[in-house]
């Protein structure tokens, strides 16, 4: 069986230069940047932290086919306002759409949520991250959307994976531990953030109230592969009790699901990000992702 991951995974085109990305924002959004920063975090999408006009944006640029799965995001992020989480608001084009076709992908443009975004190897803002992810995933849990893309899996016969020897049969490993996992025991499914990285999330100091930048490029699958994800992001089991804690808290997964499933979720969100270092020719992604699949139950 080769069926292709959906969500989040398709190659984004090379990072566009400052002047492409002040261009777009000046011609279809009217924003004249003062700064312009990087994001930190995030596997799938370019992210950057924008001020025009005295007000603080966030860009997000997603590879073309993205398109549909990107605003899906942005909607969900409009549904989580109307019941009282914090996220940003979609910044709709000059000319009405809610994204914009520029050389290198679709770029989206929200107003930030105040606050600061979380420190992931901080205890604290580990449960306040928890606590949000937990939070929005059951908020979604009636939410719809025609570009909500469906969960599906990895290629491991996709030419990519030739890269370095141990690529084809790490993938293929994860994948069947994951097949085996999906068709034996009853996960929760659900529509996923993607990638929660802790850079994804805010904790305002003036009200205390925690939120999210945005809910990036959604789709529905399994919810603990969030969960695995930001595991990932929080450096490994070891480090993210908190984060888990916090999630337990105020997600719909139980914590037997969790503890069940987790190891499984892990080792295969290691190889979507082998996968994707693959397509993208990073070797130092290779190298983190090797290693973490070395730690991981079932792996040769």
């Amino acid at each position: 069986m080769s069926v292709v991951v959906t969500i989040r995974t398709s190659i984004i085109a090379a990072v566009p230069d400052d002047d492409l990305l002040r261009s777009t924002l000046r011609d279809q959004w009217h924003l004249q940047p003062a700064e312009i920063s990087v994001l930190p975090g995030g596997l799938m999408l370019h992210g950057w932290d924008v001020l025009a006009g005295g007000e603080r944006f966030v860009a997000r640029l997603a590879d073309p086919a993205c398109r549909q799965p990107v605003e899906a995001g942005l909607a969900a992020a409009a549904h989580l306002r109307t019941i009282g989480i914090e996220a940003g608001v979609p910044v709709r084009t000059l000319a009405g759409a809610l994204t914009a076709d520029t050389e290198r992908g679709a770029m989206a443009v929200l107003r930030r949520a105040p606050g600061r975004t979380l420190d992931g190897r901080d205890p604290i803002d580990q449960q306040f991250w928890g606590d949000r992810l937990g939070a929005v995933h059951r908020a979604l849990q009636r939410f719809d959307h025609p570009g909500l893309g469906r969960w599906s899996y990895l290629d491991p016969e996709a030419a990519h994976l030739a890269a370095e020897p141990w690529l084809r049969e790490a993938v293929a490993g994860a994948l069947t531990a994951m097949t085996r996992l999906t068709v034996t025991d009853r996960l929760t499914y659900g529509v996923l953030h993607g990638d929660p990285a802790p850079e994804m999330f805010l904790i305002d100091p003036a009200t205390g109230r925690a939120g999210l930048l945005d809910c990036g490029a959604s789709g529905t699958g399994p919810l603990l592969y969030d969960v695995a994800a930001a595991v990932v992001y929080a450096g490994g089991e070891e480090t993210s009790a908190e984060l888990l804690d916090g999630y337990l808290a105020a997600g719909p997964v139980t914590f037997d699901e969790l503890h069940a499933a987790l190891p499984v979720l892990l080792r295969f969100r290691w190889a979507v990000q082998a996968d994707w270092a693959a397509r993208r020719g990073d070797p130092e992604g290779l190298r983190h992702a090797r290693e973490a699949l070395r730690d991981r139950p079932g792996d040769a």
